[in-house]
């Protein structure tokens, strides 16, 4: 399908839980679409409503023939803001469509009130160029959590936290595209209905998959054109 490149797609891209925008680098996008990024803000209060932080998020969001893409509780944010917004698309990567598709153990977790010792607070000081780990998996580990979190706010990730636990997804007319990998441990594909396969994709494939995942976008994008 050929599209006019006077009027492009207008693709924004909302990252995971606290992460920047620099973990869409990797990605590869058609040239007829002008691609925007947007970064996480911080919420009026550990109250905030989520249709609330949506409506100011979406205040950067502007133009006709809109896609969002979202990855994780980026996901979530971007199925909001459909609701309060005329949106052509939401792709989600590694992500969920409805309190459904949350796994036991985040269930355990929000239930027993556990979030509030979620391991991320344990990261808001952290300074990986200071800090001496042993092994090559958890320096790895550490080398990307410096290079691609940036919202390191107690009350943002306390906040988002919540919110993920708690999501009580409403029908959007929207429509959804969901990309998902395999060996997801944050959302395991078996508790997942109607989603778009990438094998051995695990929880950060945005960053190992990216090649997959972009043909597969740019494919939704311009094949599935609605």
């Amino acid at each position: 399908m050929q599209l006019n490149i006077s009027n492009r797609k207008q693709v924004y891209l909302i990252p995971g839980l606290g992460a920047s925008s620099r973990i869409f680098e990797y990605l590869k996008f058609s040239n007829y679409f002008e691609v925007h990024y947007l970064d996480w803000i911080s919420p009026l209060s550990n109250k905030e409503e989520l249709a609330s932080y949506a409506k100011r998020m979406a205040k950067s969001i502007t133009g006709e023939n809109i896609i969002l893409i979202g990855v994780s509780f980026g996901g979530i944010i971007a199925q909001e803001i459909a609701r309060l917004q005329h949106i052509e698309k939401v792709i989600l990567i590694s992500s969920i469509k409805s309190k459904h598709e949350l796994p036991w153990r985040l269930k355990w977790i929000k239930y027993s009130r556990l979030y509030y010792l979620s391991p991320l607070l344990s990261y808001i000081k952290f300074d990986s160029k200071e800090l001496s780990v042993p092994g090559k998996l958890l320096k790895r580990k550490v080398y990307l959590y410096a290079r691609y979190m940036s919202m390191k706010d107690k009350l943002y990730l306390l906040w988002a936290t919540r919110q993920m636990l708690f999501w009580k997804a409403e029908k959007t007319e929207t429509p959804i595209f969901h990309i998902h990998g395999t060996k997801d441990q944050i959302f395991p594909v078996n508790n997942l209905s109607d989603f778009i396969e990438i094998k051995d994709g695990s929880h950060a494939m945005i960053l190992t998959k990216a090649r997959k995942i972009s043909k597969i976008i740019n494919k939704i994008i311009i094949e599935n054109d609605h």
